[in-house]
């Protein structure tokens, strides 16, 4: 008698009842290697910087192709636990609809891609292997998560040939989008310095709060670019402007504010990197303020060009939802940032609107649906 399909619905509250805050592994990774290792895959922990990941493959390597997935089982914390109607560990479904942290971001993907992979492997072997790359350090820093796992495969000589990132892609409606690049993404601390003093005697003292508003005015009021084929024009954000001063009648010493720019592949960290510091040092020369600058890289932008990989994921959505995605860069980054340096990579997944929220959620019918896109593009890509 054929073994019954793997149950995303289950697995996800499964998940879900892991208290996988990051960067505690919280049993979610754990779960995941039982239910791999009894399918046959051969699982691996690659821990670095006190983060534990985990690599899953099925097949041999050098035997075929491989289909990757990957995705992240640590979630953002509860923040207010008393706002939540529901337990955020609890997984609870009221009228048809999952609630839990991490429902939506993302441990349903990981759930429907672990469940579509094994019931794969087990239903049409492929000639070739299927490779679950599986991170606890997404919504940190990322710097010991994926980045970890593709810097073992790379070591071993262990490799994607195309990838799924099962991030959630979809703005309103189940099947309408997907990810073929994202935008990248840097921050820029400001820090003005110039001479404290009596605010009666300006005079003798050099006041860093209007130099840095000066910068911070020129850098908000410019048009970074008109964007590009496949992406938005960049954006630049003052995030904060802090003085600290408690005093109205003493001028400051320092002034400090953080500026984050999005920009699309019209940039380069080290160009927009480049424009900030020309900026600051041309206020420091028109006001005699020293203006210092950390800047922080979160990832450069990138695209997968339209392509076989984006075709097969549009079909294999259009097919179980009768719905044709949009090919878009909108939104933040992910780990597809890191994974795009080795293989094709896309990114789809359910919708995305209460991720992070109170009362995340997810309706389970769209888990089952994102079961089966998934394993619409293994069957597809092995055919």
């Amino acid at each position: 008698m054929p073994a019954s399909p793997v149950d995303p619905i289950a697995l996800t509250a499964e998940l879900i009842r892991c208290p996988s805050v990051t960067p505690e592994e919280g049993g979610a990774l754990q779960l995941l290697e039982r239910h791999l290792s009894e399918a046959g895959f051969t699982c691996t922990w690659v821990e670095r910087g006190g983060i534990s990941n985990l690599y899953a493959r099925w097949g041999a390597a050098g035997t075929g192709r491989a289909f990757g997935f990957n995705g992240h089982t640590d979630v953002v914390p509860v923040g207010d636990a008393a706002a939540w109607r529901h337990d955020p560990f609890g997984a609870r479904v009221v009228d048809g609809v999952m609630y839990g942290r991490g429902a939506t971001d993302m441990k349903s993907g990981v759930a429907a891609f672990v469940a579509a992979a094994i019931d794969f492997v087990r239903d049409t072997p492929p000639e070739g292997a299927v490779v679950l790359a599986l991170t606890g350090d997404e919504e940190g820093d990322g710097i010991d998560g994926t980045r970890a796992l593709l810097d073992w495969m790379d070591a071993r000589g262990e490799r994607m040939d195309v990838c799924v990132v099962g991030e959630p892609t979809c703005p309103d409606r189940m099947g309408e989008m997907i990810k073929i690049g994202r935008r990248g993404s840097m921050t820029a601390y400001l820090t003005a310095t110039g001479v404290q003093g009596h605010s009666a005697y300006p005079h003798r003292a050099k006041n860093p709060v209007p130099a840095l508003a000066r910068l911070v005015d020129r850098l908000a009021s410019a048009r970074l670019d008109a964007g590009t084929d496949h992406f938005d024009p960049s954006t630049l954000a003052v995030t904060t402007f802090d003085v600290g001063n408690p005093a109205n009648n003493v001028i400051p010493a320092q002034a400090r504010a953080t500026v984050n720019i999005r920009f699309n592949d019209s940039h380069s960290s080290d160009t927009l990197s480049a424009w900030l510091r020309d900026e600051a040092d041309g206020v420091a020369a028109e006001t005699g303020i020293d203006i210092g600058m950390d800047i922080k890289v979160s990832g450069e932008s990138f695209l997968t060009p339209p392509g076989d990989l984006s075709a097969l994921v549009t079909r294999a959505v259009a097919a179980e939802t009768g719905v044709t995605p949009e090919l878009s860069t909108t939104g933040g980054t992910s780990d597809a940032r890191f994974v795009k340096d080795h293989c094709p990579v896309v990114e789809v997944g359910l919708v995305g609107r209460t991720m992070h929220q109170v009362d995340e959620c997810v309706p389970v019918e769209q888990i089952e649906q994102l079961k089966a896109i998934y394993l619409r593009c293994l069957r597809d890509y092995f055919a």
